[in-house]
């Protein structure tokens, strides 16, 4: 696989990720152990009632604000 030479103003498009890579959403239910491992945080009863909250309130697009 080439790599970029020093000097070279854009990225190689071979290295680019594909935009269809990009997005987190896969289709299925995102479950409140989900959201909490995608803060980082540990999973624990805590944590996942916020996830839940999060969950109820803005519903599977929630974890879209969590992810890049």
């Amino acid at each position: 696989m080439p790599t970029s030479q020093p000097g070279d103003s854009q990225p190689s498009r071979e290295r680019a990720t594909p935009d269809n890579l990009l997005h987190t959403r896969t289709g299925t239910e995102v479950s409140p152990e989900d959201m909490v491992l995608a803060t980082g945080r540990d999973i624990t009863p805590r944590n996942l009632a916020w996830a839940k909250r999060k969950l109820d309130e803005e519903g599977p697009a929630a974890i879209e604000k969590l992810l890049p």
